[in-house]
């Protein structure tokens, strides 16, 4: 059993530093990979002086999330991927439940630990916490966090269970499983490719599930903070399209109605409100880049429904996250 733990970086070489020491303290047993996206900064420098033990794939431009780990693990050869964030402490034995859960379910693709935030190691974090889910209008939310707000661990997702989505920020996948769905999707360059990624694998029958037992630390937002306005276009374009990739023939249209509308009321929210001038374009920028794609997904989708192994998006799933958050006040993924 072969096991390579990926870390993509593009100019992160704080990160490294800060942050790969525990990554080969800690990961005995696995082989340790750096994926560079092109750096412009001392990263490479710094591995080569600093890091000799840790392999490097090099990358001739920035590919962008989903772009760069394709082209760089198309060069490692594995059995499990760790896709790992550079920003992401890891601790002892961390690794270990993972490989064994995954070893005795056959029947699992991949699956995620505990993301708890470095700022305050007592709470989740915001991209993972443990285990991502989405609603029926396609929203994202995870066990520890709905929208904005992050809950304290208190043990209460200790459990193993089956998700819908594993965070890109640590997650643990079969190399066959994923090459079998041609990886990410590299026109998502950044943002939501990891749920689009695990709703394909779903759809196949395959499972993602959650292992709690297993705990890292992630600091989060590192490339682009939220707030970004390039972030925010990434998050609704990148959505929106793994819903019309994914979405079972018999909810596209009315998902994608509400959708309409929903993201239209967002932009002006954000505006009248927020007063936040481009994240209100950068929202009415990927409605319309959403619109000039999809003749290019066409094709992908047609191709997912055809080969489709469950009806539906086999999980329960919430009518509306919304509707639980901002009328029924429900802020804390226990009391959904």
């Amino acid at each position: 059993m072969k096991i390579a733990i990926v870390i993509l970086n593009w100019n992160g070489v704080n990160l490294l530093k800060e942050y790969l020491p525990s990554v080969i303290r800690y990961s005995v047993g696995a082989d340790v990979w750096v994926a560079d996206n092109a750096s412009t900064d001392s990263s490479l420098a710094l591995l080569k002086s600093e890091f000799p033990m840790v392999r490097l794939v090099q990358l001739d431009k920035n590919y962008g999330f989903a772009g760069g780990y394709n082209n760089a693990l198309k060069e490692i050869s594995a059995d499990y991927y760790v896709i790992l964030n550079s920003d992401v402490e890891v601790t002892d034995g961390w690794l270990a439940p993972l490989i064994k859960y995954m070893e005795s379910h056959p029947d699992v693709a991949a699956c995620q630990p505990k993301l708890l935030s470095i700022l305050d190691k007592g709470l989740f974090e915001y991209a993972g916490a443990s285990g991502g889910f989405l609603d029926s209008l396609g929203y994202p939310y995870c066990r520890g966090r709905i929208f904005d707000v992050v809950e304290a661990d208190r043990g209460q997702y200790d459990d193993i269970c089956e998700i819908m989505w594993a965070t890109g920020a640590c997650l643990v996948i079969r190399s066959k499983d994923f090459w079998n769905i041609q990886g990410f999707d590299e026109r998502f360059f950044a943002h939501n490719e990891e749920i689009d990624l695990c709703w394909r694998l779903r759809n196949l029958g395959r499972k993602i599930v959650v292992i709690p037992q297993s705990v890292v630390y992630h600091f989060g937002g590192a490339t682009l903070p939220q707030g970004n306005p390039q972030k925010t276009f990434l998050n609704f374009r990148n959505n929106l399209l793994m819903l019309y990739k994914n979405l079972p023939n018999k909810e596209l249209g009315r998902v994608m109605s509400w959708r309409w509308l929903l993201d239209y009321l967002a932009a002006w929210q954000t505006l009248l409100v927020n007063r936040n001038v481009g994240d209100f374009k950068a929202i009415y920028r990927a409605r319309w880049a959403f619109k000039r794609m999809l003749s290019e997904f066409k094709s992908d989708r047609e191709q997912i429904q055809a080969t489709r192994k469950v009806t539906s998006r086999d999980i329960e799933v919430l009518p509306s996250i919304l509707c639980k958050y901002y009328f029924c006040k429900k802020k804390f993924f226990s009391n959904l």
